[in-house]
């Protein structure tokens, strides 16, 4: 490994002991308690070292929630779930919930946390505006959703809407497991299952 390679290897582990400690932050304080300064004194350096790797606050939380889309959006790109469009969309639904239970901190501080009244506007603005790993995640179920369509598994439905609505349910199922993992769920795959059966077969043509 040459020096090159080595200072970019450093740069990197660091800005992931970033992301990491921002993330335990949020998820156990909320948003208006995370700052750079807070970072820095967690991880044990000074405030300009975030600096050099977030150029402030709105950066920091917007990479991380781009982190776990990002991890999202391999695990749902791995994923082949066979020939039938309405299998691969279920099994694109319950890889997404599985990532959900995998990696609850990084779902919490991603879908489950709000940033209150007080975050900033730029911010907002940043999670409209900009093409994120969010809305790639969402367009592949979508895509999945199409091909539904196309091969005459669903009724005439509008896309976005039922790309919607399926995500707010496996959005549901993932968040209350989370939550309240010691809820008498019984048996959970079950359960997850089911909930994506009737989400999707709901959708499905009469007849």
């Amino acid at each position: 490994m040459t020096i090159k390679d080595r200072k970019a290897r450093q740069k990197q582990l660091l800005r992931q002991e970033i992301l990491d400690a921002a993330r335990d932050i949020f998820v156990k304080e909320g948003y208006d308690r995370l700052s750079m300064r807070r970072v820095a004194e967690k991880i044990e350096y000074s405030p300009t070292a975030i600096y050099l790797h977030f150029q402030d606050k709105n950066d920091l939380v917007f990479s991380l929630c781009e982190e776990t889309f990002s991890r999202l959006v391999r695990e749902l790109e791995s994923l082949d779930g066979g020939r039938d469009p309405v299998a691969r969309l279920k099994a694109g639904l319950r890889r997404y919930v599985d990532f959900g239970l995998r990696n609850p901190q990084h779902y919490i501080a991603t879908f489950m946390l709000p940033r209150t009244d007080t975050a900033e506007p730029e911010l907002e603005e940043r999670f409209k505006d900009e093409p994120s790993m969010g809305m790639r995640a969402l367009g592949m179920m979508r895509a999945r959703v199409e091909a539904c369509v196309a091969a005459k598994k669903f009724r005439r439905i509008d896309l976005d809407t039922a790309t919607r609505a399926l995500w707010s349910t496996i959005h549901g199922i993932t968040s209350l497991l989370i939550k309240f993992p010691e809820f008498p769920w019984g048996d959970r795959d079950a359960l997850i299952d089911t909930v994506i059966d009737t989400a999707v077969d709901g959708l499905r043509k009469n007849g």
